[in-house]
């Protein structure tokens, strides 16, 4: 009695263990050069968190219009998409936090061109400053398909 018992806990157990989602952590080269205290996405199991992506470096002029930067913000959550081997159109959820909602319009009109298929659910929120100056700061979730 007592072996079944050891053995259908420690069967659990090994079953719980094998069920966990592997995590991983990625970084950017710039994330990697400047020893950035945050990972720029995180997979768990097939799941990727991007972390909050602006398109504006610090200790540089940056872009200078609006659109620029909206494509340079675009440009890097991609690179981070692919780096998890996955696509823009695995993105479920976006959130874009602007610090002038005039410039609604004209992040639409470089984001609607990084998707292929439907569009994630997103918000599109103001804000009063984001670091080193930038006019957007994005993060999002993705969802590999199999």
């Amino acid at each position: 009695m007592k072996i079944a018992c050891i053995s259908a806990v420690l069967l659990a157990t090994l079953s719980v263990w094998a069920q966990q989602p592997t995590v991983t952590h990625l970084k950017s080269k710039v994330a990697q050069e400047r020893h950035l205290p945050f990972s720029s996405g995180v997979m768990v199991g097939n799941t990727l968190y991007i972390a909050g992506t602006t398109g504006v470096e610090p200790d540089t002029k940056g872009p200078v219009t609006a659109e620029q930067e909206a494509r340079m913000t675009m440009d890097k959550v991609k690179q981070v998409v692919e780096q998890a081997g996955m696509t823009m159109d695995d993105i479920v959820q976006f959130q874009v936090f602007a610090t002038d909602l005039g410039n609604y319009d004209t992040f639409n009109s470089v984001y609607k061109t990084y998707f292929k298929g439907d569009f994630p659910a997103r918000a599109f929120l103001g804000t009063d400053k984001l670091l080193f100056g930038a006019r957007y700061e994005v993060m999002g979730i993705a969802v590999k398909s199999k």
